[in-house]
């Protein structure tokens, strides 16, 4: 499930996350359904952090591996933005479901300039843990289910591996069915 990562307990390596993801992991509720202590990290190589590079490298399956990305749409002027975590077998619904949960007309990608001022992370590394606290995240069933699932921490030189369900119960979180959809194979 995990590869050939190795891992170890996140908060003792600050030096794997972006600060933001290190500051909301220093304050894990000691309520949270799962122990901060579950919450792992494993350095990698920062030119193996894009999806498919990785879990190749890394012997992890995409089915485990959870990618976030960040959207954004525009009502009354105003640019919203969300989170949405999907595993790396599917492909977030942006302009249905994550359009819908963000009550804009179409909404899109985030500009990758925009999503990494605004989150304080680097591009290919941005995940659920440590973003701005107004944003939603939306989070699909399917990463809930999963009993371990390996995401970004904030930056390309380091991935987070901890329970599916510690995703659905982050502060702002939502788990949404439906988020996701299969990705077409390509050819």
């Amino acid at each position: 499930m995990m590869g050939t990562l190795k891992t170890e307990p996140a908060r003792s390596r600050p030096d794997l996350l972006a600060p933001p993801v290190a500051a909301a992991i220093g304050r894990w509720p000691a309520s949270a359904p799962v122990d901060v202590d579950h919450v792992l990290v494993a350095p990698i190589d920062a030119g193996l952090a894009d999806t498919a590079a990785f879990c190749a490298a890394y012997e992890v399956g995409l089915d485990v591996s959870a990618n976030c990305v960040v959207v954004a749409g525009k009502r009354e002027g105003e640019t919203r933005y969300a989170a949405c975590v999907v595993l790396a077998t599917t492909r977030a619904d942006v302009n249905g479901v994550a359009r819908r949960a963000l009550d804009v007309r179409k909404a899109s990608f985030a500009p990758m300039a925009e999503a990494v001022e605004l989150t304080g992370m680097e591009y290919g590394g941005i995940t659920p843990i440590g973003l701005p606290e107004e944003w939603p995240i939306l989070v699909d069933a399917r990463v809930v289910a999963t009993p371990y699932v390996i995401v970004g921490s904030g930056v390309r030189h380091g991935k987070i591996a901890l329970p599916g369900p510690a995703l659905g119960a982050l502060p702002g979180a939502r788990v949404v069915e439906g988020l996701a959809r299969f990705a077409q194979p390509t050819t």
